[in-house]
């Protein structure tokens, strides 16, 4: 059975942005896009951005908001199957429940508050600490970014526990659609408490750990695909401003997060929570299940 692509929408321009990328990606990968609206509101309150609206705001209904994103994404690929649900409920519990059928799960940065842009939004936030599927965040200078070799290639920043990521997986999977590279990024620190009494730190107390860092990315691409061509990085520095550095000009930043089975808080680290909120490009999350 084919999964389909399904991104969650409000009718605000972050969302409609967020439409524009899954359609690309769902063309891209030849499968549906659902486009998916839930809300315990029956009409949406607030500005709406689309210009397809012929209605004043505060008479847009939400089966206005999916048919104007529907029509959006059979422009941009005529065709494309595209299919519409309207689902009342709050957005949050509605959008993870779709991530246990979806191949992917996309949204904006934020939904239809007055909150800069640069902030990520609360529903969003809420789903890729759950999303039991890839799920994108589409963030930065986005557009067309699902099209083969835009910027030419995928950042994905490897853990603790490279061996057997998910999330390498899944930066190769799409590199190899797109036909770009991918940089694998490993960053490092040496820790200003710590003796240069270990034998390898003496002369040279970083190299140790910068060495630990190469082992940790020849361990994640160990087993990588060899039609992929790929780059590794070691950078010395706290792991997300690295990874939001090396998010500049990249078509994807990749970045894994655990799900632990019967566990029902927030499941996103320090890493991924801080990249969603600054990453210069569109961000997935990838579940790594343990």
């Amino acid at each position: 059975m084919t999964l389909p692509m399904v991104v969650g929408v409000d009718g605000s321009e972050p969302s409609l942005r967020a439409v524009d990328w899954a359609s690309d990606e769902a063309a891209l990968r030849g499968v549906p896009l659902r486009v998916v609206y839930a809300s315990l509101w029956e009409r949406y309150e607030g500005t709406s951005i689309a210009e397809d609206l012929a209605k004043p705001d505060e008479q847009v209904a939400a089966e206005d908001v999916v048919d104007t994103a529907a029509r959006r994404a059979r422009r941009r690929h005529p065709e494309l199957d595209v299919r519409v649900e309207v689902l009342a409920e709050e957005p949050e519990y509605a959008l993870v429940r779709e991530s246990r059928s979806a191949s992917m799960l996309v949204t904006g940065t934020r939904g239809r508050s007055g909150i800069a842009e640069a902030l990520l939004g609360s529903v969003s936030l809420i789903v890729a600490g759950h999303a039991q599927c890839p799920m994108v965040v589409v963030r930065g200078n986005h557009d067309n970014q699902a099209q083969a070799g835009t910027h030419g290639r995928i950042v994905v920043g490897v853990g603790e526990k490279p061996a057997g990521s998910a999330a390498v997986r899944f930066a190769f999977e799409e590199a190899r659609r797109r036909g770009v590279r991918v940089d694998a990024v490993r960053a490092w620190r040496w820790p200003a408490h710590e003796t240069t009494d270990h034998p390898l730190m003496s002369g040279e107390p970083a190299r140790l750990h910068e060495q630990q860092a190469v082992e940790a990315l020849d361990a994640a691409l160990r087993d990588a695909p060899t039609d992929v061509a790929s780059r590794r990085r070691t950078v010395e520095g706290h792991t997300r401003p690295v990874l939001v550095d090396a998010s500049q000009g990249a078509d994807l930043l990749v970045v894994g997060a655990k799900r632990r089975s019967g566990h029902y808080g927030l499941q996103l680290g320090r890493v991924a929570h801080g990249v969603l909120h600054h990453s210069a490009c569109p961000v997935v999350i990838v579940p790594e299940h343990t």
